[in-house]
């Protein structure tokens, strides 16, 4: 096993010694639990500490409100990382061993499921440990931290490459707290996420009148008894309906993919003969190649273009978020996982055991010793967990789930960097928890601590090792241009999907919480 040098020790110990300090800001950031493209206190408490720390911060940046793009440093390797903070709606949950929302909230408000809250203290820490090391030892490099809003959509990291601020990163680190106990503790090896494509069809019934002409409008008969169009609240039930049906025949049987779909605005009418003037209703969906991605996308447009005929809606089509399959960097996640060996697994203390026995008990089992998964504890070398992860994949799927971080690998060498999160042990094979345990834990300092700081101690050491190792970030250049054919530009790179001038999708009907004479409240907003 390595030993740390100076400046990664440093690093190592800038972490033992704000370890409070981290572990404050990150119950901040979970008690705040803003939704995607509305993380507008989160990204305040980012660029706030930023500056504080020295960076210089663009704030809004690729045009996201929420976003923002900070730099440190003076010459040297330019190194990247970055902070998620967006939310689930629906999983609004209090740090306490039972299903209870967060006090001032009802249930269906948003709550941190992966958690998000963690994955950004996470890389801030390891960030700005890198940064002190660095400085103190006269360690040349730079420091480039993203703050990426609505991971959950995949969508600030599209926006981010396509307009450039990726391109002249010469290494990056993506770190995400484990969500299957086989990848915990470990980087990806080969098979890495896959493309994650969404849109928005929105229906808009401009003239009602022209349906059947004036047929029922003559003498005595008013507009409440004449045949009314079909209009937008038809047109989502028929897009919803029809694409369902058509699930089965949109791509082979073959390979794992999804396609989901939300409800954006259903009517926005009163319950009178008035046709419902606009509707929408949001796809997403998951692939591992591109060719199936667009084939998704074929079938949709045509159930959209026929729907819009049957209900007399005008169709319009905006994206939301189009990604690329992950490309693997063998170079740095060996690089990344030695220093992860240096660092050990997440150690837990008996209070995070005793609030999940609390847990268990609530549930009606039998409290365990231990009650944590023990893959969460141990680490798992990349090839093995790669063979785990390929266990029930086909040989052509060569990428495999769906996380925008994948935009990164085409811009510089990546790592995919999982640290295990408290994770309860099932009491029999197939029993399976609710959510809500999960997301509690992510409320319980000592409970969640263990990860992020985990991952700030391997995020920081990886930092100075390839700013201190010349070589070693070569080797991760060398194999970025061998599997683009060259670098950005190269005759096997593929192009940001999204157009350079692309507008972030942010005027959009989302979640979000909203102050009112009634107080803070979790609403569907009025668009604008």
């Amino acid at each position: 096993m390595k030993r740390a040098t100076p400046a990664q020790q440093t690093a190592l110990d800038w972490v033992q010694s704000n370890r409070e300090r981290l572990s404050r800001d990150h119950l901040t950031l979970w008690h705040l639990a803003e939704p995607s493209w509305r993380e507008y206190k989160s990204a305040a408490f980012y660029v706030d500490v930023l500056r504080r720390e020295g960076f210089t911060v663009e704030e809004g940046s690729g045009g996201m409100p929420t976003a923002f793009c900070a730099t440190w440093g003076d010459g040297g390797p330019l190194l990247g990382a970055y902070a998620e903070y967006d939310a689930v709606p629906g999983m609004s949950q209090a740090p306490v061993p039972r299903r209870e929302p967060r006090a001032e909230f009802h249930r269906w408000a948003a709550g941190h499921t992966d958690p998000h809250s963690a994955l950004g203290i996470g890389a801030l820490g390891g960030v700005l440990a890198a940064k002190a090391a660095m400085a103190r030892h006269g360690v040349r490099g730079r420091l480039k931290f993203f703050g990426e809003p609505a991971e959950k959509m995949c969508g600030s990291k599209p926006v981010h490459a396509a307009k450039g601020y990726y391109d002249d990163l010469d290494a990056s680190i993506s770190f995400h707290p484990t969500s299957l106990p086989a990848l915990a503790n470990t980087c990806l090896w080969d098979t890495h996420c896959g493309l994650y494509w969404s849109c928005i069809y929105t229906f808009e019934c401009e003239s009602p009148e022209t349906w059947i002409g004036a047929m029922g409008r003559e003498g005595v008969v008013n507009s409440h008894t004449a045949a009314r169009a079909p209009a937008a609240l038809d047109a989502v039930c028929l897009m919803y309906t029809t694409s369902k049906y058509t699930r089965e025949a949109m791509l082979p049987h073959v390979g794992s993919w999804s396609l989901n779909e939300a409800i954006l605005v259903a009517g926005q009418a009163t319950a009178d003969n008035i046709p419902p003037h606009v509707g929408q209703i949001q796809y997403a969906w998951r692939v591992p190649t591109l060719a199936m991605a667009e084939q998704i996308a074929a079938v949709l447009d045509h159930n959209a273009e026929h729907v819009a005929r049957i209900t007399h809606c005008r169709l319009t089509k905006d994206w939301v978020t189009k990604t690329r399959p992950g490309l693997a960097n063998h170079a740095l996640a060996e690089i990344t996982y030695a220093n992860f060996e240096m660092v050990g697994a997440p150690q837990f203390s008996e209070d995070a055991r005793a609030f999940a026995r609390e847990i268990q008990a609530t549930l009606g089992l039998e409290p365990m010793k231990d009650p944590f998964m023990p893959e969460i504890q141990t680490l798992t070398a990349p090839r093995e967990a790669e063979a785990r992860l390929r266990a029930n994949l086909p040989p052509w799927q060569m990428n495999y789930t769906s996380d925008d971080y994948v935009e990164y690998t085409w811009h510089c060498p990546t790592v995919r960097l999982y640290v295990g999160r408290a994770m309860l042990r099932p009491p029999r094979p197939g029993y399976v928890y609710p959510d809500w345990p999960r997301n509690a834990l992510g409320g319980v300092p000592a409970a969640i601590d263990p990860l992020h700081l985990t991952a700030a101690r391997v995020i920081g050491a990886t930092l100075v090792e390839l700013a201190e190792d010349p070589d070693g970030l070569k080797r991760c250049q060398a194999e970025f241009r061998e599997r683009t054919g060259g670098g950005i530009g190269g005759t096997t790179w593929m192009a940001p999907l999204l157009p350079r001038d692309f507008p972030a999708p942010v005027h959009f009907r989302w979640p979000e919480y909203v102050d009112t004479v009634r107080g803070h409240e979790w609403s569907l907003p009025t668009p604008r």
